[in-house]
């Protein structure tokens, strides 16, 4: 398996690991098709300057990076059991054909295109499995949820809970394995590589937690590894692990491998710090019924503005990440609170490549001036943010639960879409109580319009996305969108708050109450995309989807 890890980078990264989008259920891509796909992504060399950091950080940096290639490679096995295998032929495959193929296989960690629909660009490999590699291939959602209702207390949190695979035993019965039995070979290895960094990191809190998230490998409890990661204060920030649950499309119950592995900016983060500040006072002005407001958060919410080095698993297939709140697990939110990690040189990607090229095709001369980055970085922040804030652990028909079990395959898009259109909200309350520059509300809002459009390109199979549709189609039905005769669009800023507070009510008391059939009903006729938007982003096609990271200090780190 050493070798596929090792394999599996240096492709990755001469490859630049891109996103692409294409026609849905049409016969197989040839070469030039993948390769025009490839092409509308528009290549960045990510190059960090590691000159501040000790000889002895760097040796730790690059062997947390080493462990992360590893993880990337294991994330394959989680997305599809067939992947690895044809990953073996792709790279015997020398023909133009299987080099394009390759490299598309690369940017999607599979041969299915996440920005069409999951259509599939190798021969043979029928739909993308939406149980992912989590259950039995053999088996189908209603088999699985049925066990799972006959199972204990203990046992039903064991089998659906995030650390854990489905599998049958000799005798064909369900059983659940823990990822540090499924996962064996890898989370050894990368185990050894995190004891190594541990080792020669002289900063204390980094070397507490690669210790405890070495051993969170192989024993499997990843709590106090969590812990210590919320505690984590040094110039190194990685996160390394399972963490997000879209990938199984069943029942968001199984937790996904990634790695971001990057350094901090200090003066960033300290200028960020007095948001976590306001968060409880934001809590306790949701647009919601007073009862659903949690009058005490729990924890802090430390905020970490970093520059990426490395990404891997699921932290980079298809579209990249701007940025992440973590951890996950309702113990650790609740003990802990959560940390917003901001991917400022990633975002500044995105804007460059992506938003601004965007905004200059379809916004009207007088939005287009109000476009900057500094909204759409703060816009992203309060999106992390507010993924900690409103419902979150809930009580239905006396049974106590939390948003993402009762929501189950549907808690992406809508956690999702929660945290877009409250961030908007919450950053319009700031404005009002005077924390922040009342003077930019108007960017504020136009340069999230602009965001949309960038969002909705990554397509409806992809949670932010699915997200954006149901926000954009608010945004119209309050007609806060205003379409000019020479096909550019402009705001209408009262509308758009009103847009704003009305969806982030609907939402979040969806959440509160557990209603898995009113979201339901929410999201079939509101993720979609309209006529009107269709004809704007068939403007954008030769404008980049998303921008393709070339991991260069990552690459030189760990080539001696």
């Amino acid at each position: 398996m050493r070798q596929l890890h090792a394999t599996l980078t240096t492709i990755a990264m001469a490859a630049g690991l891109a996103m692409a989008a294409a026609l849905p259920a049409a016969p197989l891509p040839g070469a030039a098709e993948l390769h025009a796909m490839t092409a509308r992504f528009a290549p960045v060399d990510i190059r960090v300057d590691l000159g501040k950091l000790p000889a002895a950080e760097r040796h730790a940096l690059a062997d947390i990076v080493r462990a992360a290639q590893i993880i990337d490679a294991l994330y394959l096995r989680q997305v599809s059991p067939r992947n690895e295998a044809l990953l073996l032929e792709l790279l015997q495959d020398h023909t133009p054909l299987g080099q394009a193929r390759l490299q598309y296989f690369l940017i999607n960690k599979g041969p299915w295109s996440e920005l069409d629909l999951n259509r599939a660009f190798l021969p043979g490999v029928g739909e993308r499995p939406a149980q992912a590699g989590f259950y039995p291939a053999d088996a189908t959602r209603a088999e699985v949820e049925s066990w799972l209702n006959t199972l204990g207390p203990a046992e039903h949190e064991a089998a659906a809970g995030f650390f854990t695979t489905i599998r049958r035993n000799p005798a064909g019965a369900f059983v659940a394995v823990p990822y540090s039995l499924e996962y064996q070979n890898e989370l050894s290895e990368a185990a050894q590589w995190l004891r190594k960094a541990a080792e020669e990191t002289r900063q204390p809190t980094l070397k507490t937690f690669l210790e405890k998230r070495a051993a969170a490998f192989i024993s499997n409890d990843y709590y106090d590894s969590d812990m210590a990661w919320m505690d984590l204060d040094a110039s190194i920030e990685p996160t390394i692990g399972p963490y997000e649950t879209y990938t199984d499309e069943w029942f968001n119950y199984k937790a996904a491998f990634e790695a971001f592995i990057a350094v901090r900016d200090a003066a960033e983060s300290a200028k960020l710090a007095h948001f976590s500040e306001q968060l409880q006072d934001i809590e306790d002005h949701l647009p919601i019924d007073p009862q659903f407001r949690n009058p005490k958060l729990g924890g802090y919410a430390p905020i970490r503005v970093v520059n990426v080095v490395y990404n891997g698993g699921d932290g980079n297939h298809a579209t990249q990440t701007a940025a992440y709140n973590l951890p996950n697990d309702e113990r650790v939110v609740a003990a802990k609170g959560s940390k917003r990690v901001m991917l400022k040189n990633f975002q500044r990607a995105k804007y460059d490549k992506v938003l601004l090229p965007i905004a200059q095709r379809v916004l009207s001369p007088a939005d287009l001036k109000q476009v900057a980055f500094e909204p759409f970085f703060t816009h992203t922040l309060m999106h992390e943010l507010m993924h900690g804030l409103g419902p979150q652990a809930i009580t239905v028909n006396g049974r106590a639960t939390t948003v993402r079990q009762e929501m189950k395959e549907l808690n992406g898009t809508l956690e999702e879409a929660k945290a877009d259109v409250s961030g908007l909200w919450a950053l319009q309350y700031l404005m009002d109580k005077g924390v922040l520059d009342k003077r930019q509300e108007r960017a504020v809002y136009t340069t999230f319009l602009a965001s949309t459009l960038r969002a909705l390109r990554f397509g409806l199979t992809e949670s932010h996305a699915r997200g954006m549709a149901l926000q954009v189609n608010n945004l119209l039905d309050h007609g806060a969108i205003k379409f000019a005769a020479d096909g550019t669009l402009s705001l209408d800023l009262p509308k758009a708050k009103q847009a704003t507070v009305d969806l982030t009510n609907e939402i979040m008391t969806l959440q509160a109450h557990g209603d898995y059939g009113g979201a339901r009903e929410l999201i079939s006729h509101m993720v979609v995309i309209r006529p009107a938007i269709r004809r704007v982003l068939d403007k954008l096609k030769d404008v980049p989807v998303d921008f393709a990271p070339n991991l260069v200090t990552a690459a030189e780190l760990t080539s001696h």
